[in-house]
């Protein structure tokens, strides 16, 4: 009897938030979103660049100063960390790109997937370029394993600025901060916005 008494105690406010976060708006969850995303941006001393001075600075981030570019049509942040050395992906290209990642979501914090501790695992993804407009899905890894094979889009955002490379010196990395409209299914679904560092590997 006592355990249960426990085990209802314990359990009695995980199921009080749940059932308020079920009967949250839309507006609501947006908000909150909202919310994160700027506490996030104070918490880690974030400099927030429009696209106009992004792109005055030939499409580049000061890592220094801790710059992040926002996009405001789809709500994307975005820091080059590196730019990478090799090509861009040309309209018409569909090429296997691979990638090493950190996914934290932004509401607390916590990682809640990384395959840099798994050495022999990589997350590749086809991607194609049609007139500028990037769609990819990926082949293997954890992302699709844990989500599903459809790419966030917002992983698509660094494309048009990064060149592609197998020199593992020389890659492309980026962070970004996604809303939930540029994520995963989880993230839609939830509403909730995720941080990425991620690097962009030219595949064989």
């Amino acid at each position: 009897m006592k355990k249960l008494i426990y085990m209802l105690l314990f359990l009695l406010p995980a199921l009080a938030f749940c059932g308020c976060s079920r009967h949250m708006s839309y507006a609501d969850l947006k908000k909150a979103e909202r919310g994160y995303i700027s506490h996030w941006i104070t918490e880690h001393n974030i400099k927030v660049l429009t696209e106009k001075e992004f792109y005055a600075q030939d499409s580049m981030t000061d890592v220094s100063k801790n710059e992040y570019v926002l996009f405001g049509e789809s709500g994307i942040y975005m820091q080059i960390v590196n730019k990478g050395v090799g090509f861009r992906l040309e309209s018409g290209d569909t090429r296997k790109i691979l990638t090493k990642f950190t996914e934290c979501l932004v509401e607390n914090g916590d990682t809640t997937l990384t395959n840099l501790y798994s050495p022999s695992i990589v997350d590749a993804m086809m991607v194609t370029n049609k007139s500028g407009s990037y769609t990819a899905y990926f082949t293997e890894g954890y992302m699709s394993s844990s989500y599903e094979a459809a790419v966030p889009a917002g992983w698509m955002a660094p494309m048009p600025f990064i060149r592609l490379t197998r020199e593992l010196d020389k890659i492309a990395k980026v962070r970004l901060i996604l809303p939930h409209s540029q994520g995963h299914s989880s993230s839609t679904q939830s509403v909730a916005p995720y941080f990425y560092e991620i690097s962009y590997e030219l595949g064989r």
